[in-house]
């Protein structure tokens, strides 16, 4: 983000709370590339929000206070110029970034669109799609992510917000996939055992967590998640479903239907996961330096439909390392409470 090229490894002080009424904590927060850090005095992540998504709460007063989103209850205390400023400037490149109805370049647009009618081109909807999806903007598909977190939350329940685990969480999200690539939420119920959606929201069931004896089956499932999200863009997804009338909604107004929302997060809690090819997951694994067998075996518990993932395990048993130690996961198996 150009916005930010002058603040690189920016460090402020902050207080900090996880949820509404909880007592707020020192902390250390880190602005990075697409997200800003939050961690605790020892510098152990305690989360990471969406760049994007972070809301000024009290436009002109001091301390500033900040939240991850508008549906959000986390809040972030600041009283550091530097930090203030860098979040200020962020908030302001994504309003001239953010479309607009009555700006120029949307009447330019729709008026594009028109054209494309008139020459008779709707026939190709997937091309409408992949230009739509190609030039949403990031704040738009942050909003749109956190429009349909709170549909899936409808069924699925609020997602785990046991400080503890959620630290945890944020520690093995960050060496699996590397600092600030998703931000990662737990939900406590549902069919699915893993999702995405647009914004670079992952989301895991609590079942892959709870019911295994080690995070590396976790871990799994977030390194196939982040596959299947970078195989196909989750916003031509929605759109493909969503249809022509709610893409042109999209590009022409910024906006897409309650109603393609609904039904998208309802495919979300209910499809089986898309395949993903075996060679390109097992490179993932490799490059994560982790272990393929547990996620096989936590997929099929015979090994009959993942054999091919488990003989081209990267990392073999002898060399392994555990990926947190014992006091983190018991942390991370605790996110959702008793």
């Amino acid at each position: 983000m150009t916005a930010l090229s002058q603040y690189d490894r920016l460090e402020a002080p902050g207080l900090w709370r996880g949820s509404e009424g909880e007592q707020r904590r020192n902390v250390i927060v880190s602005l990075g590339e697409a997200t800003l850090t939050i961690a605790d005095m020892a510098e152990h992540p305690l989360t990471h929000w969406s760049l994007p998504a972070v809301r000024r709460l009290n436009p002109g007063t001091r301390p500033a206070l900040f939240s991850p989103g508008t549906d959000e209850d986390e809040e972030l205390e600041l009283d550091d110029d530097t930090m203030i400023e860098a979040l200020e400037r962020v908030h302001t490149a994504i309003v001239r970034q953010t479309p607009r109805p009555g700006r120029l370049r949307f009447v330019l647009t729709a008026a594009g669109v028109l054209g494309f009618a008139a020459l008779g081109i709707f026939w190709l909807p997937g091309a409408l799609t992949d230009y739509t999806a190609r030039v949403v903007p990031e704040p738009t598909r942050a909003a749109v992510g956190q429009r349909l977190l709170s549909r899936i939350t409808r069924v699925t329940g609020m997602p785990c917000t046991d400080p503890s685990g959620r630290a945890a969480l944020g520690r093995l999200a960050s060496r699996v996939l590397g600092p600030g690539q998703a931000q990662v939420m737990v939900l406590p119920g549902g069919p699915a055992d893993a999702s995405h959606l647009p914004g670079g929201i992952l989301l895991l069931n609590r079942a892959v967590i709870e019911d295994y004896e080690e995070p590396d089956v976790a871990a799994g499932y977030l390194v196939a998640e982040a596959l299947r999200r970078d195989l196909e863009d989750p916003m031509r997804a929605l759109l493909s479903q969503a249809g022509l009338g709610a893409t042109l909604r999209l590009l022409t107004s910024g906006q897409l239907p309650d109603a393609a929302l609904d039904a998208y997060a309802q495919t979300l809690v209910t499809r089986a996961p898309a395949p993903v090819p075996t060679e390109q997951l097992v490179a993932r694994f490799a490059e994560a330096r982790l272990r393929s067998s547990p996620y096989a075996y936590a997929l099929d518990q015979t090994g009959e439909s993942t054999l091919d993932l488990i003989e081209a395990d990267p990392v073999p048993v002898a060399e392994a390392r555990p990926l947190m130690d014992d006091g983190s996961w018991i942390s991370l198996q605790a996110i959702c409470g008793e």
